[in-house]
């Protein structure tokens, strides 16, 4: 028996009052847990409770409607609720004119799609646009605007997620808003992480620090003292400028502020040093990689290769072909050029080595010219095949932002991973030429030709190998460039002579001398560059290597053996 029936099943007479009474009292009770239930389910703001309210309401003029609709979907945590917020802020939420129906459009033009917001579907439907007028954009004004963003941040700050919610309240960093620091306040309380707190405790310290309460301001200046945020710094500077405006400041708070100032430069400094040598040895692993090829057919075969940044430029095409035969798979296509570049950059060399270089051993002269003919025929190959324009070699997503330290300090990925190669690459190189035959025999030959040849080495075939090895390297070195500049058939000619300033000033086939020049170069450039400028630091880089050279015709670390030291 349900609960209307059973009010109305009939009592005696004599008690019809007190039945009437029960009665009336049972149904006030069912109707107020009926609205908790419905309130607990969906709250209500203002004319919203639902979100059929809430898209009638965004589709209307009036600001305030569209704020309860704003707050409404804050409260109720919907699904679709960061989307909306999102896309208002950025001008990509409309309403069709009839329906009063919410839709996301990127672009309002005709067979664009625009994607259908609903309550009960996760995904959004697609519907074609036939005519622009049937949609019109969401307006807001500036009050709506900081209501949006506040309602994103306490929808972050409520999430489940850690990081999610740190990166929300790092977002709030310098917000001294009243509403803003309300909900910090709020959110402080119930939070659990340590690392969210701290950060939420930073942004109310921000706001505290302008407080006329002396107390409230030194326990504010605590917590700042020693943060490398820049809003922190920010705040500090705001309030010591300030404190030193008035009469009678405060002598003790800003002795505090100058010294949290101070500390705050001092680390400043000290992780600017450390972004810069960061940024010199990636620029020096990229002239590791570029001039270690060129060191081993250098300093095995006295062949002066002009054709060397041609090679590079093949291996940079090889992966831009993998990437065009494997579309979709980014990261595998990279992974696989690095041996496919170093096979196709290696035939090249040892063609090369066996078509021209070994009819001109001992003219040096005619080797370079030859190989610099070589370099031209290898661009107008590549302009022929792929046109003069430069190629786009796409970036893998675990190769592309930032690896982020502290507020100071934050290190690119690409770069990283470009370091790590070319120690991948020089440790390779090493094994080869320290335990492997090959590398025995490289190693006769470069010290002493005549003996290694008496002793029943062929030379020649050593030669081609060596040069197939170098050049193969340099395909290699290709593959990593590619993710730092744009391909071209000219790509080649920005890291010739930076190979052969690397290779002389390391010493001539030495892979060491060729590391640390390389490194010690890459940061000698980076470091001169704040102060004298990209040109004029590698000037000064070319105009040292001259003169250390005068002094140490053989390098930093000079070859050894019969044929060298005759």
């Amino acid at each position: 028996m349900n609960i209307h029936s059973w009010l109305t099943v009939r009592l005696p007479d004599k008690s019809s009052t007190i039945s009437q009474l029960l009665s009336v009292g049972l149904l006030s009770v069912v109707l107020f847990l009926s609205l908790v239930a419905d309130s607990i389910a969906a709250p209500v703001v203002g004319d919203v409770a639902s979100f059929q309210n809430v898209e009638k309401l965004l589709s209307q003029r009036n600001f305030a409607k569209k704020q309860q609709a704003i707050e409404w979907l804050v409260l109720s945590r919907h699904t679709s609720a960061a989307r909306i917020l999102n896309g208002l802020l950025e001008g990509q939420i409309y309403y069709h004119r009839q329906s009063k129906r919410l839709f996301h459009i990127a672009v309002l033009n005709i067979n664009e799609s625009a994607f259908l917001i609903e309550d009960s579907k996760a995904d959004s439907e697609k519907v074609l646009i036939t005519n622009r007028r049937d949609y019109k954009k969401v307006k807001l004004n500036n009050r709506l605007r900081s209501a949006v963003r506040l309602g994103l941040a306490q929808l972050d700050l409520a999430s489940e997620i850690e990081n999610v919610r740190l990166r929300a309240a790092k977002d709030l960093l310098g917000n001294t808003s009243d509403s803003v620091q309300a909900l910090v306040r709020e959110t402080y309380q119930l939070e659990t992480s340590v690392s969210v707190k701290e950060v939420l405790a930073l942004v109310l310290a921000i706001s505290d620090i302008s407080s006329d309460d002396t107390t409230v301001r030194m326990k504010a200046l605590q917590a700042l003292n020693g943060s490398l945020e820049p809003a922190a710094q920010l705040a500090m500077k705001k309030s010591l400028d300030a404190e030193l405006a008035r009469e009678n400041g405060d002598a003790e708070f800003i002795a505090g502020l100058k010294l949290g100032i101070d500390s705050y430069e001092q680390s400043q400094r000290l992780y600017s040093s450390v972004e810069t040598l960061y940024f010199g040895l990636s620029l020096g692993s990229v002239l590791v990689l570029a001039g270690i090829g060129l060191a081993i057919t250098f300093g095995v075969m006295g062949v002066i290769n002009m054709a060397h940044g041609e090679l590079i430029m093949l291996g940079a095409y090889t992966t831009y072909v993998m990437q065009q035969l494997m579309p979709g798979h980014t990261g595998m296509s990279l992974i696989l050029s690095i041996p496919a570049a170093f096979l196709v950059a290696g035939a090249v060399g040892v063609a090369i080595e066996r078509g021209v270089i070994r009819f001109l051993y001992g003219r040096p002269l005619e080797t370079l010219l030859a190989t610099f003919g070589i370099s031209l025929i290898l661009q107008q190959a590549v302009r022929s095949i792929f046109s003069p324009l430069n190629r786009s070699v796409s970036t893998p997503d675990w190769m592309s932002g930032m690896l982020e330290v502290n507020p100071m300090l934050s290190l690119t990925y690409n770069r990283l991973y470009i370091i790590f190669f070319c120690l991948l690459v020089f440790a390779a190189l090493v094994f080869i030429l320290k335990k492997t035959s090959l590398g025995l025999q490289v190693r006769a030959v470069s010290q002493n030709r005549a003996m290694a040849r008496a002793m029943g080495v062929r030379s020649e075939w050593v030669d081609a190998m060596t040069f197939g090895l170098g050049s193969g390297v340099a395909g290699v070195a290709g593959v990593a460039l590619s993710q730092l500049t744009n391909v071209g058939p000219n790509m080649g000619q920005s890291y010739i002579i930076d190979s052969f300033m690397v290779v002389v000033f390391g010493g001539v086939g030495n892979l060491w001398g060729t590391l640390v020049a390389g490194l010690s170069l890459g940061i000698f450039n980076k470091s001169l560059e704040p102060w004298a400028g990209a040109v004029l630091a590698k000037i000064l880089v070319l105009v040292f290597i001259i003169l250390f050279i005068q002094k140490r015709p053989r390098g930093l670390f000079p070859q050894r053996g019969r044929a060298v030291e005759g």
